[in-house]
């Protein structure tokens, strides 16, 4: 019992594998000709997801960002490892309320800024209970 063993994740992607990697039965024993050239299928998890253990899924509930291209009932994928920075889509937590909103600073003060004209910007400034809670990467709309 010399020898350690490490155990990792269980799911480690399709990263390392090509399509021409995984075999494939055929009942005649001869291979398609368009199997040299077949590519592997998309996994969304390493299209959409960049660190796995900070990323989380949300329902965008309200129109507060319409414009942007996020709709009621749209799933927001979140980053909690991303910094803040200026003109990103984020979740902040306001008040006890988590609220997504384009983050905007200037000189003097920060905002969070809707992307419909309904609503009106937050000045940061008059709020002491403010939190970054992730940074939206990517917005899946169903058509």
């Amino acid at each position: 019992m010399s020898e350690e063993y490490f155990h990792g994740a269980q799911y480690k992607g399709t990263k390392n594998f090509r399509q021409q990697d995984v075999r494939t039965a055929n009942a005649t024993g001869f291979g398609a000709a368009t199997d040299d050239y077949a590519e592997r299928g998309i996994d969304l998890n390493e299209q959409l997801i960049r660190n796995k253990p900070a990323t989380f899924f949300f329902r965008m509930k309200g129109d507060a960002m319409r414009d942007a291209g996020i709709f009621e009932g749209d799933v927001l994928i979140v980053d909690r490892s991303l910094k803040l920075a200026n003109g990103k889509i984020i979740v902040a937590i306001l008040n006890g309320e988590l609220l997504v909103r384009r983050f905007h600073k200037n000189f003097s003060s920060a905002f969070l800024i809707p992307e419909n004209n309904r609503y009106k910007a937050i000045n940061l400034a008059e709020f002491s209970d403010f939190a970054l809670w992730g940074v939206v990467t990517f917005s899946i709309h169903q058509v």
